[in-house]
């Protein structure tokens, strides 16, 4: 067997081996390219309770099938925002994916069949609100 030198097992062993934990994971969580999306959406006055129930029952399950991960939904506890605001938080392998992922999202049928069935009644939203984002350096966020 070949005598390995130290540039070669240097170059064998992962970084994860040779530094602390933390230390791996920040370089790692750095070069990331995941990007995350916040998402707020605007209810017509009066459909909050319904888009809720539909992020809840069905939405959230799609995303996951389509490659989105939600970290977290939110509602406000102030009016007049309370009654009508859900900002919510995707997150994405890369910026590519992000519009690869909503292109599938939207063309699913289980999707437009969800969407038609709960706005019978009139559109849940009125308007939303969409930002990219990228961690920074000094996040805290937990890495999947």
């Amino acid at each position: 067997m070949p005598r390995m030198n130290r540039r070669m097992l240097l170059q064998a062993v992962p970084l994860s081996v040779l530094l602390p934990a933390g230390i791996a994971e920040a370089m790692q969580q750095t070069t990331s390219s995941k990007v995350y999306e916040l998402r707020i959406y605007h209810a017509v006055p009066g459909k909050l309770d319904s888009l809720l129930a539909r992020f809840r029952d069905h939405t959230d399950k799609l995303f996951a099938k389509h490659g989105m991960r939600s970290l977290a939904y939110w509602t406000a506890l102030d009016e007049p925002a309370k009654s009508t605001t859900l900002a919510y938080i995707l997150e994405h392998p890369t910026r590519e994916a992000a519009a690869a992922n909503w292109k599938a999202f939207q063309d699913d049928p289980e999707w437009q069949a969800v969407k038609a069935k709960s706005e019978e009644n009139g559109k849940l939203v009125e308007k939303v609100d969409s930002t990219y984002l990228t961690l920074t350096d000094f996040s805290k966020v937990p890495q999947s």
